[in-house]
């Protein structure tokens, strides 16, 4: 565990936490004004943690989770090579520009150092300004690609 401060840390989330995680989540995507994270979804975090599928990181202010982040692993055809996705980083506004953002990043970034992954990737919406500078700050590149979704089911 990563102490940031007396009251603040973060910590490797567990499928334990999932009950933690998922009103984090239901949080971050009201957030990014995507749809919700429906029924059962604490059911299929803490079975993607226990499977390995996801790994995540909370962020703790005085023993209360305050913000999360979640990575997996993707396969880039062009490098040929695994890399870490950055699935999603959040924290409630109360804990912005506390430092807990950028040692959320730093964890899964030591993570994918310590698997061999030679590279990190995320992405954010177009519309969060205050998510892009914050990720150039920290040395990310910006890409310039459009991301798409198709609904399958």
């Amino acid at each position: 565990m990563r102490l940031l401060n007396m009251a603040a840390a973060i910590r490797p989330a567990t499928a334990q936490d999932a009950a933690l995680l998922a009103p984090l989540c239901a949080e971050h995507a009201a957030y990014e004004r995507i749809a919700g994270c429906g029924a059962g979804h604490a059911g299929r975090l803490a079975a993607a943690l226990a499977q390995g599928r996801l790994r995540a990181w909370l962020a703790l202010s005085d023993g209360e989770p305050v913000g999360y982040a979640s990575a997996t692993v993707d396969f880039a055809t062009l490098a040929g090579a695994p890399f870490l996705h950055l699935d999603c980083l959040y924290l409630r506004e109360s804990v912005r520009g506390l430092g807990l953002g950028r040692a959320l990043l730093a964890a899964v970034a030591e993570h994918g150092r310590a698997q061999g992954y030679a590279e990190l990737q995320w992405q954010t919406p177009a519309w969060n300004r205050s998510a892009i500078g914050f990720y150039r700050r920290l040395g990310g590149q910006m890409r310039a690609k459009a991301r798409f979704s198709l609904a399958l089911v």
